[in-house]
C-alpha cells in the first residue's frame, strides 16, 4: 500500500499540472474529518441522500424488487460510517429479509468502526467486511451465484471524469450477473452558490480534509510540506456541472519527499488538482451507461430534488 502511495505521489507531482489522487484523503484523521464534513450545514449531499434513505426506505426496497424470502447479497462500495445504509438495513432486518451485508472500503479503520456499530445497533444483521480495491473484492465475490445489490452512494462516482465513470460502471457489470442491480447515488446539477459552499465550509473543515493529504505525505513518505504555505481552493463551473478541488501553493517554494528521493518545485499560486466532483442529470447518466450492460429502471429523489438514487439493472 505504501509503495503504491509513493508511486502515485511521485507520478502526480511530476505531472503538469500537478495532481494527487483524492483516495489518499482517507486515513484515520481523514476519515474523522470527512464524518465532520458530512455533518456540516453547508454539506447538503449527505442530508439529501439521507432524506431518501430515511423517508423513502420502503420505496427503495420496493423499487429494487426485493422479496423477504429470496436471499441476496447487499454490497456497498466505500461504505464509510454506513450512516445512510443503516436506515435500509434497519428496515430489511425488521421485515426479516434474508441477506448478507458486505461493506467494501479501502480504509480498514472505517470497516472496523462500522462493524462495531452494527453489532451494537443491528446485531441480527450478517456483516462481512471486505477491505481492499472494489474490483478485486468483487471479483472474489463473483463465484457466488446469489443475486447482488451493489450500493455506490454519496455521489462518489462524481470524483471520476465521465470517461472514467463509464469504464467504472462497465467494470462493475463485468463482475456481476444478469439481473443484479446497482443503486447509484448522484448529486444533481444546481446553482453555484449552493455547490461552492459545500466544498468551502465556514469552519474550514474541508480545507483541513484536503490539506491532510500533504500531512500524510509528510508522515508516511518523509515529506517536508509546510502547510502554512498551502491553501484549499474549490472551483465550480455551473454550465458543465463540474466542481474541482485544488491545493494551492501560496509562495514559490521547494518540497522534498525522502521516500521518493526527489525535490519538487512549486510556483506561487501553482495548483495541485486533488478532486473532481461531477454533478448530473438524466442525460449525463444515460450517456455514461450507454456502452455498459446497465439500464436505468428507476430513480428516487430527495424532497428538495437536489440528489438522486438511480436504480440500474444489469442485462
Amino acid at each position: 500500500m505504501i509503495e503504491t502511495f509513493k508511486n502515485d505521489v511521485e507520478k502526480g507531482l511530476n505531472t503538469t499540472p500537478k495532481i494527487l489522487p483524492s483516495k489518499y484523503f482517507y486515513d484515520k484523521k481523514g476519515d474523522a474529518l470527512f464524518v465532520e464534513i458530512m455533518n456540516l450545514p453547508e454539506y447538503y449531499l449527505t442530508r439529501c441522500e439521507l432524506d431518501i434513505f430515511q423517508n423513502k426506505t420502503q420505496q427503495l426496497i420496493d423499487k429494487l424488487q426485493l422479496r423477504p424470502n429470496s436471499y441476496f447479497e447487499l454490497i456497498e462500495l466505500g461504505a464509510g460510517d454506513g450512516l445512510k445504509t443503516k436506515e435500509l438495513l434497519r428496515l430489511l432486518d425488521s421485515q426479516n429479509f434474508k441477506f448478507d451485508y458486505l461493506p467494501i472500503d479501502i480504509s480498514i479503520n472505517s470497516l472496523k468502526l462500522l462493524e462495531q456499530d452494527l453489532k451494537k445497533e443491528l446485531p441480527n444483521v450478517s456483516v462481512q467486511t471486505q477491505q481492499g480495491d472494489y474490483f478485486e473484492v468483487l471479483a472474489s465475490l463473483k463465484m457466488s451465484s446469489a443475486p447482488k445489490i451493489v450500493l455506490f452512494l454519496g455521489s462518489n462516482i462524481g470524483n471520476m471524469t465521465d470517461e472514467q465513470a463509464a469504464q467504472f460502471i462497465y467494470n462493475l457489470g463485468a463482475n456481476l450477473q444478469a439481473g443484479d442491480q446497482l443503486l447509484l447515488g448522484v448529486d444533481l446539477i444546481k446553482p453555484k452558490e449552493l455547490v461552492l459552499a459545500a466544498y468551502d465550509d465556514s469552519k474550514g473543515i474541508t480545507a483541513q480534509f484536503n490539506l491532510n493529504l500533504l500531512e500524510r505525505i509528510n508522515e508516511e513518505l518523509g515529506g517536508n510540506f509546510d502547510l502554512n504555505y498551502f491553501k484549499h481552493q474549490p472551483e465550480y463551473n455551473e454550465e458543465e456541472g463540474i466542481a474541482k478541488s485544488f491545493i494551492v501553493s501560496t509562495i514559490q517554494q521547494k518540497v522534498t519527499i525522502k521516500a521518493v528521493g526527489k525535490t519538487f518545485e512549486f510556483a506561487a499560486a501553482e495548483k495541485i488538482h486533488t478532486e473532481v466532483s461531477r454533478k448530473y442529470n438524466d442525460g449525463l447518466i444515460e450517456k455514461i451507461i450507454a456502452n455498459t450492460d446497465f439500464k436505468i429502471t428507476d430513480k428516487i429523489m430527495d424532497s428538495k430534488n437536489y440528489f438522486a438514487d438511480y436504480i440500474l439493472k444489469r442485462s
